[in-house]
């Protein structure tokens, strides 16, 4: 056989292939589960994808009373100002210090919870801790704020409790210094996201196969043991991309819950980039700049997540993609 009829052997085979592989996709049993997926992918279509035309007013100086196709074109300015805004190293510093200490702190913890919810035996103890630790997630941020604005003020339960224990000489107003902010925001956001975020893991801990456990009880190995050896290399998949999702949305904060704890006192060192885009593009109806701001934040998140992910592949063997 000559080598072009190989070749085309070979097209035909793969056509072949490939049109089966659609083919099955469209089959009865595959047809009705893909059809549950439609919904979720038109409304990320509409809501996520359409309106992504309007990143072209980074580029060109909108108002409200413009029509952006007609909006003059300005180049790179808002990006230029940006970088050369005084407060921009404030602003960054305070973002990366939050996220970094979330990721110190506020990422593992639900690992540590997972781990901790699979040791307990008792099924009533382990549902109640599980209550527990879940009901912070379902308070807005708006009421589980006020809950601890008003722990932290001179006259709350935190302040009164420590005066009386003889920790401080007298009540302290906690919000209205700045140097306690970074942790005050750390705690909170663990306590906020703990109980939610150990979901994922617990369902992870769920699916290792139990005769690893009951080999392990023969060889004589503790629960201590099971864990190191056995349930965390075995969620090292789900903890890798956790990670690198974590990683690449180190320069988003979310502005909800940093308002709601922000006051004219802590302002050094409670701004970030949320923050601050709200407050000059939004509040002063500078959107060209805030859409400049905006997408220089996901143009670096994007690319911390495939340094993130080259990084995973290489050193542990596993990634996103």
């Amino acid at each position: 056989m000559t080598s072009s009829k190989k070749i085309k052997k070979r097209n035909t085979n793969r056509a072949g292939r490939t049109e089966k592989k659609w083919w099955h996709l469209f089959a009865n049993d595959q047809f009705q589960m893909q059809t549950m997926i439609w919904p979720g992918l038109i409304l990320c279509f509409i809501f996520c994808y359409i309106p992504m035309y309007g990143i072209i007013i980074a580029f060109k100086n909108y108002t409200m009373i413009t029509n952006i196709m007609e909006a003059e074109w300005v180049g790179l300015k808002y990006f230029r100002e940006f970088f050369s805004d005084p407060a921009l190293s404030n602003v960054l510093r305070n973002t990366l210090m939050l996220n970094g200490l979330a990721l110190i702190f506020s990422f593992p913890a639900p690992i540590l919870l997972a781990l901790f919810i699979n040791e307990i035996k008792n099924v009533k103890f382990k549902k109640t801790i599980q209550t527990i630790s879940y009901l912070p997630h379902f308070l807005s941020w708006v009421i589980f704020g006020g809950i601890v604005l008003e722990m932290l003020m001179p006259n709350g339960v935190i302040s009164i409790t420590l005066f009386k224990m003889g920790i401080i000489d007298e009540p302290i107003n906690f919000m209205a210094r700045g140097s306690y902010f970074y942790a005050i925001y750390t705690i909170i956001s663990v306590i906020k996201s703990v109980g939610f975020g150990s979901i994922l893991y617990v369902a992870a801990i769920t699916g290792i196969d139990q005769e690893l456990y009951e080999a392990a009880t023969v060889d004589g190995c503790g629960r201590f043991h099971k864990m190191w050896y056995i349930t965390v290399p075995c969620i090292s998949g789900t903890i890798v991309i956790m990670l690198i999702f974590q990683i690449s949305s180190i320069l988003n904060t979310g502005y909800e819950q940093i308002i709601l704890l922000q006051n004219s006192l802590n302002l050094a060192f409670s701004e970030t980039l949320d923050t601050y885009v709200y407050k000059i593009g939004i509040a002063q109806s500078r959107y060209s700049y805030a859409a400049a701001v905006g997408l220089l934040k996901s143009i670096m998140s994007v690319t911390l997540m495939l340094i993130a992910n080259r990084t995973s592949k290489k050193t542990l063997g596993r990634g996103l993609f």
